[in-house]
Parts: C-alpha cells; sequence; structure tokens
C-alpha cells in the first residue's frame, strides 16, 4: 500500500509558462512557484500579464502541444508504476496538461481549473482545493498508504512535509537553502534509487505498514 506523489512541472515536463515565456517574449511570464512562494499572487500577476498582452487560453495551449515531456519521464513514470500506485499533485491546470498527460501514459493527475471568456482570454482561475497538494497526501494517509513525495518548488514543500518522506527534485539553490531537510537529486535514476529509500525508511518505523 504505496503512493508516490509526484508534482508535474519541472518534475516530468518542463515549465509552461517559462516555455510560454520564451515563445512570446514575454520575460514576465518567467516567474513561477521557484520564485513565489505565494501561489494566488503569482496567478493574478500572470492573469493581468496575459490581459496586457491579449493573450488567451489558445495561445498557451498551441505552445503546449508543441512541448514533451522531458527526456527519460516517460521511462521513468513506466518503471515506477510496476512497483507503485501514482498521482500526479500538480498546481497546473487540466486545460493545460490534457497532451502531456497523452504523451506520459496517462498518470493520475489531480489539478486545477481555469475560466476563460468568449474570447479565450483568461479571467479566472479555481484551486480544486486550497492547498490540495498537503489535503491529497494526508487524506491518502488516512487511507493506511505510505506516502513517498517529490517535487521541486516552494508549492511542493507542504506535500513533501506532509509525505513519510519527500524529495527534492532539481529544485533552485532558494528553495535547497529554506529547505535543507529534504534529500535532493537530480536525476530520474537517482530520483528513483530516493524512493526506493524513503520507502524503507518507512518501513522501518512502522513495520506493520
Amino acid at each position: 500500500m504505496k503512493i508516490v506523489c509526484l508534482d508535474l512541472e519541472g518534475v516530468l515536463v518542463p515549465e509552461i509558462w517559462i516555455e510560454f515565456a520564451e515563445r512570446t517574449g514575454i520575460a514576465e511570464l518567467r516567474r513561477t512557484t521557484r520564485d513565489e512562494p505565494n501561489y494566488d499572487t503569482l496567478m493574478q500577476y500572470r492573469l493581468g500579464i496575459l490581459a496586457q498582452h491579449g493573450l488567451g487560453l489558445p495561445d498557451i495551449q498551441k505552445v503546449i502541444a508543441e512541448m514533451g515531456p522531458m527526456p527519460g519521464a516517460r521511462e521513468f513514470l513506466d518503471a515506477l508504476r510496476e512497483d507503485y500506485q501514482l498521482v500526479i499533485l500538480s498546481d497546473t491546470f487540466y486545460e493545460f496538461a490534457h497532451p502531456l498527460m497523452r504523451q506520459l501514459g496517462w498518470p493520475t493527475l489531480f489539478c486545477h481549473r481555469l475560466e476563460a471568456d468568449a474570447n479565450g482570454i483568461l479571467v479566472n482561475y479555481h484551486l480544486r482545493m486550497p492547498d490540495q497538494k498537503r489535503e491529497a497526501v494526508k487524506r491518502f494517509k488516512e487511507l493506511n498508504f505510505t506516502v513517498v513525495a517529490a517535487g521541486d518548488s516552494y508549492n511542493d514543500t507542504a506535500m513533501l512535509g506532509e509525505a513519510h518522506g519527500g524529495i527534492l527534485f532539481h529544485p533552485p539553490e532558494n528553495v535547497i537553502r529554506e529547505f535543507p531537510q529534504y534529500p535532493v537529486v537530480r536525476d530520474y535514476a537517482a530520483l528513483r534509487a530516493e524512493i526506493d529509500a524513503a520507502f524503507a525508511r518507512a518501513a522501518d518505523l512502522n513495520p506493520t505498514r
């Protein structure tokens, strides 16, 4: 009864907003949860920048359709699911993620939704629930699962802290400095090894699981 919870962007696929910023030349959209720990502040900032430039959901979806997973991500997930349950816990949006999920073999994804007007301009976003990553891990634990989680940004740290084992995957230096309690890995082989080790440590602490 073991579940691995992974972040999506920065772990399995490139950062969507950074890709979009590079393709549009709008440097302000490079700001992500690696830089801004308050998610509402970040999203309101993004929506404002998009509105200023008259860009909407179809423009972002066009970029996403041309993206793909990080090299080795699909193979990593396929191997992981041979031994563990897997859930992607992400602060992305279903309207963004669909083509990427296809390329990753349709893993289970919990994320949020966007609201656009008739012209495709994004006017709001809707959280599935507040603090959804931590809450999902908490509920899995209540169902008697052992949970190991991995992510790369500020918005992953509550999830990592709630899990039986938390791992930082290729995080920025500011996150490493602020959360030294989590092991840091930088490739999929090291991530898989640390996931296995985290489950082993959890089993040692609670042999009945």
